[in-house]
């Protein structure tokens, strides 16, 4: 048994995991603005998971949620950095607080995780921190989520440095990069400035098929996932020959 902390856990993947992770007996605080639904899904969740109504892109915010659940659960193994939001506009027509929303969102989130919960791990010796980005982070498929994509890249960036540094002295903490694809929940919806139509073949997953990737990620640690395989085979594909990519990916628009 784990306790875990999951951030955005009011619905989508956050939602699932909590779920499942409940499911397989492990405890559980879960964080998120909207208090109602966070209540409904620790209902659904049962084993009496801990809730904690937080925005975590305040920095006090997610210091009182690790606060709250260490003192609930005695301690934490694992904490999830999942909350995020979208964003649909072209690079070139951000402004400066579309920008600001999207790292405040994305990243500051996730950095004030980590920076509030290492320590705790470096007491105990060990711990997993787990950070969600998107594989749009590594391949410009939905170029009018440019800042949301931008956003997570500088999420992986983080995630790879503090995994290295951690390595060096603190072995048994791991830090492990999560990489969706589109997945059917309501972010589409909730992005700023709405979501553009979609090709039916685009493939997606459901919230339940990523959060299994996740509890196997948790249950085996490993440096990062791509929750849906053939991504990573496009990934990889991407960086062989950038400019052909990027080419053949123009001319089909």
């Amino acid at each position: 048994m784990k306790h875990i902390v999951i951030t955005g856990a009011s619905g989508g993947i956050g939602a699932a995991l909590a779920v499942q992770a409940a499911r397989a007996g492990h405890r559980l605080a879960l964080a998120a603005r909207r208090e109602p639904e966070l209540h409904e899904v620790a209902v659904r969740a049962g084993g009496g998971a801990l809730v904690v109504p937080a925005d975590v892109t305040r920095r006090a915010d997610v210091e009182r949620l690790r606060d709250r659940a260490i003192a609930a659960l005695g301690h934490v193994d694992v904490w999830v950095n999942n909350a995020g939001q979208g964003m649909t506009k072209n690079a070139l027509d951000l402004t400066d607080e579309d920008l600001d929303l999207m790292i405040a969102v994305n990243v500051k989130s996730a950095l004030y995780g980590m920076q509030a919960i290492v320590p705790h791990f470096i007491e105990r010796g060990q711990g997993q921190i787990v950070n969600v980005s998107s594989f749009l982070s590594r391949v410009p498929f939905a170029t009018f989520r440019s800042a949301y994509n931008a956003a997570k890249a500088a999420l992986n960036a983080l995630t790879a440095n503090a995994r290295v540094d951690l390595a060096r002295a603190h072995p048994g903490i791991h830090v492990t990069l999560v990489m969706p694809g589109l997945v059917s929940t309501d972010f589409q919806r909730n992005a700023v400035g709405g979501t553009p139509p979609l090709p039916p073949s685009t493939p997606s997953q459901t919230p339940d098929e990523v959060a299994e990737a996740i509890m196997r990620a948790i249950a085996r640690p490993v440096a990062e996932i791509y929750t849906n395989p053939q991504q990573a085979s496009v990934a990889l594909e991407y960086f062989k020959d950038v400019g052909a990519f990027e080419r053949q990916a123009a001319a089909r628009r």
